[in-house]
């Protein structure tokens, strides 16, 4: 995690930055994450970020080990009445290094998704670090969408990075900038000139 973690700070010092300024109105903006509006979203990176190997596993049985009644009940924890008072709980715990038992790449998953899935829906743009974003990437293509990655979605395409050293798989070809390709990948919508190629209907449809 020793490399990771440096990375997930920046960007989480970076989101509490894009943040600070935010409308009262504009919390209530749907995310990009479905049923979740931007309040909702930065409210599970707080869980996201206290969570430890043990709590996480304490907190999925206490779930029936169903992902997204745990992902819920974080939400609803941490969501305070006030997203101001949510955005200092996060700014106080973005220097955390606790993580759920899993690979260190879903760290940058997390930090990469769910900035997008916030900053996209409020026009804000951000240049994301090229080689974390491909680790991150190279991650969803490997994990099964049951445990939250893409690679059902990426199956039988060729992926190509149009700025990045990135190459994947075998099938008709999608090209993209690669955070667009980690977004389709994970799920999330894109805009249509992002994608090209004879796959790109498969990978968003």
């Amino acid at each position: 995690m020793t490399g990771v973690w440096p990375v997930v700070h920046a960007e989480r010092q970076a989101l509490v930055r894009d943040l600070e300024d935010l409308a009262a109105r504009q919390w209530a903006t749907p995310s990009l994450c479905p049923g979740w509006d931007v309040h909702d979203v930065l409210a599970h990176l707080v869980d996201d970020a206290r969570t430890t190997r043990l709590g996480f596993l304490r907190r999925l049985a206490a779930a029936g080990f169903d992902f997204d009644r745990c992902n819920a009940r974080g939400v609803a924890r941490e969501r305070r009445a006030d997203p101001r008072d949510t955005l200092a709980a996060f700014r106080a715990v973005s220097g955390r290094t606790t993580s759920a038992p899993a690979p260190p790449a879903t760290r940058l998953v997390e930090a990469f998704v769910h900035g997008e899935d916030i900053r996209r829906p409020l026009s804000l743009i951000r240049a994301y670090p090229t080689g974390p974003v491909v680790e991150a990437l190279r991650h969803q293509l490997k994990t099964s969408g049951k445990l939250g990655g893409g690679r059902e979605r990426a199956a039988a395409l060729r992926l190509v990075a149009t700025d990045a050293e990135l190459e994947a798989g075998t099938g008709p070809e999608v090209r993209g900038g690669v955070l667009a390709l980690l977004l389709a990948v994970s799920g999330r919508p894109v805009g249509p000139e992002e994608l090209t190629g004879p796959g790109a209907a498969a990978l968003v449809g």
